[in-house]
């Protein structure tokens, strides 16, 4: 899988998953790439902050400014969302409400939603971002 960042026509910035490049060509040329926002799908890949390595690229040595491999960097931030994060599971509308109204303290955290709840969360001006993340082994 390769990670791109894409740009909707009113600015919002999001990741696609795709198997190469040209899977994420065909399927924009498809219209089947909408913003998760807007659901626009006028969208354009735009430049990302990381650098996903291919199998002949040299071993990063995990000295800052230094390339990572994909797997490695994903592995970086599934540790940090981990180690960082308080899991609220289902109920992250209810907690992000209450964090964004002043009625619990403010701090990281993960958990799931449904469609209806992001909505209410956007309307309320509740801001999230949804991150997938993989489950991966040790």
């Amino acid at each position: 899988m390769i990670i791109y960042d894409i740009k909707c026509e009113n600015g919002h910035k999001f990741e696609g998953w795709f198997k190469d490049r040209q899977a994420l060509i065909s399927q924009n040329s498809q219209k089947l790439v909408s913003c998760p926002v807007c659901n626009s799908s006028q969208v354009e890949i735009i430049p990302s902050s990381l650098t996903i390595m291919g199998k002949d690229s040299r071993k990063a040595d995990n000295i800052p400014g230094k390339e990572l491999s994909g797997a490695k960097a994903m592995q970086m931030m599934h540790r940090f969302i981990e180690n960082n994060f308080e899991d609220v599971g289902n109920k992250f509308a209810e907690v992000a409400l209450k964090i964004h109204c002043g009625d619990e303290k403010k701090r990281n955290i993960k958990g799931t939603t449904t469609p209806q709840e992001e909505d209410s969360l956007r309307e309320e001006g509740v801001q999230f971002i949804k991150i997938p993340i993989p489950k991966m082994d040790s």
